[in-house]
């Protein structure tokens, strides 16, 4: 009976799979809307899903930069912001819908030129993450839905001044039972970083490779009943010490 639940849920999320799928697009520092001006657009609100591909890194178009880059300040607070559907930044529409539920993750990778950077061979290091509250039942996909799309996090206050791409993701698991499942939702963001005030980058991993297809965060079933916990996939959020 346990088994069949968990499949007539997980049928059920299916069937919801195309409304919910989504993009990171804008992004904004205090009362600043940057709008897009800055960021490496997905060609469509279409996931990756193969956890190997080049794609993970900054999406299927991020290996292409942009013209534009948003201002950042070490130690302040920055704002990305996803939406189902091109420049419908609707408060009224779930930004990824669906029951596409799963953890929200922002990385960093320090370049020389966010412009024209490569996302091959970077360094990518975790500034923030969000993902199973056991005793709410929240995902950090609820807090976007619940905040219009928008996820607003430090910059670290000790990293160096200077150029970078930030990489926003959401991880959709509503099909993550089996291998090659989970949805993979991010973009790219090129950033410039004023007043850092440290001379020493965090540890990196590697993108696509820091995940695995049988991470325990990757395949999960999570419309079972022995659901009760999730562990968010990749590296720790960077040591506090990044932070103060």
């Amino acid at each position: 009976m346990k088994g069949s639940c968990s499949a007539v849920l997980a049928v059920a999320a299916l069937a919801h799979g195309v409304a919910g799928h989504a993009f990171f697009q804008q992004a904004g520092k205090g009362a600043t809307d940057y709008g897009t001006k800055c960021t490496r657009m997905p060609p469509n609100n279409s996931p990756v899903t193969d956890v190997s591909s080049a794609a993970m890194a900054c999406n299927v178009n991020g290996a292409t930069g942009v013209a534009g880059i948003c201002d950042a300040a070490a130690g302040e607070s920055f704002t990305v912001e996803m939406h189902s559907q091109p420049n419908d930044r609707s408060c009224t529409s779930e930004a990824i819908g669906g029951r596409h539920f799963g953890p929200v993750m922002i990385y960093m990778a320090k370049v020389e030129d966010a412009a024209t950077a490569s996302p091959d061979g970077l360094s990518w290091f975790k500034v923030d993450e969000e993902g199973y509250d056991t005793a709410s039942k929240k995902w950090g996909t609820d807090s976007l839905n619940a905040n219009c799309g928008k996820r607003t996090f430090e910059v670290p206050s000790k990293i160096p001044a200077g150029d970078y791409l930030v990489r926003a993701e959401a991880i959709a698991l509503h099909t993550a039972s089996q291998a090659g499942g989970a949805q993979f939702y991010m973009s790219c963001y090129q950033v410039k970083v004023a007043a850092g005030a440290g001379g020493q980058l965090p540890a990196g991993v590697k993108i696509p490779g820091v995940y695995s297809a049988s991470d325990p965060g990757v395949k999960v079933d999570i419309w079972g009943n022995g659901f009760t916990e999730y562990k968010i996939p990749g590296p720790n959020v960077v040591d506090q010490t990044f932070f103060s």
